[in-house]
């Protein structure tokens, strides 16, 4: 049977990661596949550069958008990241009749619904494993495996670089700055890291999940987003002396008005088996109404990880090339006519638990004013340490777990927190989750 055409635009670590993979595994995935799955061409705007990373055997071009619609390819693999000109593209790519696979999570996030609107309209398929956590499966399995259950929660580490961060804080005792300087030294953090530790590429990824989760269109607009620059190293302290663990975790979850939609540093029972993934790795945990609590781990990231999952996107595709469009699995897990307008929450419409660390003077009546403040709005304590500031024995650290409430509420208790004459320093707020 005749091979399937692939071009892929970029000649990256994961371009060179799909081309290494496909030609070390040629005869194994042509006999899942049903037939060879070959590279015709790659886009590139550096020729050396590209040279160097897949080799000299290929065809190249910089002509990006003539190989996007070139009449003898069947799918086009979208490989060079970011908005634009990708969205042009693959919009083009689809258009042409092509099919689509691509690693970019920010161009799903934010144009999404305007990809999956133009595909089911050409009749043709974009798969996107490879755009939330790298080699992990986590689409496929949400999207397909897990199709019998009603989803209540997903929660994930799908930032590497960011875990690094916080483990290297945690084992090492240093301070943010320290840990980031050394993910950069180690190539686990960009030059400019932004992205990654402001929580924005977390944030892409889980407004892709919560789509196929709950079946909804992508909103990354309203996604709640904090990073990690501003954690210090004291809490994650803290929150180890009282049996937490601190990850960078994106959220979404099934509530009773909506659906939750967050990323943020979040306290995590250090009893739990994602509150103990190190280093650059991910892990996502899923909550179905009949499997129970799923956990996926794995490389988030790298040039043979991600071409993983880029290759099994074409297989997949590959499969089903000649399949009736009716009978493909919907891109978004549901049906395109059968998609939910269940509205995101805001965030104070959220519950979740807290932890607080409030910086005060040492002396007689102040825990209580602060506990009586926090009862006042409707929150109960569920544990209290107190502990030296460190500079002086006037001041001390007074750190509390707080039972569920909404974060409205919290966010009146801490105008009231702040604003009394013993508090000394800007509360410090983070959200814990249990992960039942």
């Amino acid at each position: 049977m005749k091979a399937m055409r692939i071009a892929l635009l970029g000649a990256g670590t994961v371009a060179s990661g799909v081309v290494r993979v496909l030609q070390r595994n040629q005869d194994e995935l042509c006999r899942r596949a049903g037939r060879g799955i070959e590279v015709v061409a790659v886009a590139a705007r550096d020729a050396a550069k590209a040279r160097r990373a897949i080799g000299e055997t290929l065809a190249l071009t910089d002509d990006f958008m003539g190989l996007a619609t070139r009449e003898d390819v069947d799918i086009v693999a979208e490989l060079m990241g970011g908005i634009e000109p990708a969205r042009e593209l693959v919009l083009a790519a689809i258009r042409a009749g092509k099919h689509v696979v691509t690693a970019n999570k920010a161009l799903l996030a934010l144009h999404g619904n305007e990809i999956f609107a133009a595909a089911q309209e050409h009749g043709v398929m974009v798969a996107f494993e490879a755009a939330v956590a790298g080699g992990i499966p986590i689409i496929k399995a949400v999207r397909e495996g897990l199709a019998a259950n009603r989803i209540e929660w997903v929660a994930g580490i799908i930032n590497g670089t960011t875990n690094f961060i916080l483990s290297s804080m945690r084992d090492k005792g240093v301070d943010f700055a320290t840990a980031l300087a050394e993910a950069q030294r180690l190539g686990y953090a960009e030059a400019d890291p932004t992205f990654d530790i402001d929580g924005v590429d977390a944030a892409h990824k889980i407004t892709i999940l919560c789509a196929i989760a709950f079946g909804v269109p992508v909103q990354f607009d309203r996604v709640h987003v904090q990073g990690i620059r501003d954690l210090e190293t004291a809490d994650i302290r803290y929150a180890e002396q009282l049996g937490y663990r601190i990850k960078l975790l994106g959220i979404t979850r099934r509530a009773e008005d909506g659906i939750e939609l967050r990323v943020h540093p979040t306290l995590i029972p250090a009893t739990r088996l994602v509150a103990n993934v190190e280093g650059a790795m991910n892990a996502v945990v899923v909550q179905g109404d009949a499997v129970g609590s799923t956990l996926f781990y794995g490389k988030g990231a790298g040039s043979e990880p991600t071409a993983s999952s880029v290759i099994a996107d074409l297989v997949d595709i590959t499969r089903l090339h000649t399949a009736d469009p009716e009978h493909r699995v919907p891109h978004l897990a549901f049906q395109p006519g059968a998609l939910a307008d269940t509205p995101i929450l805001a965030m104070p419409q959220v519950r979740t638990s807290y932890y607080l660390r409030i910086h005060v003077r040492d002396e007689a009546g102040v825990l209580a004013e602060i506990t009586h403040i926090l009862a006042e709005h409707g929150m109960s304590i569920d544990a209290l340490l107190q502990r030296p500031s460190g500079e002086d024995d006037q001041h001390t650290d007074v750190i509390l777990l707080t039972h569920e409430t909404l974060e409205q509420r919290m966010d009146q208790a801490l105008a009231r927190i702040q604003a009394l004459d013993t508090v000394l320093a800007p509360v410090v707020r983070l959200r814990k989750e249990e992960l039942r």
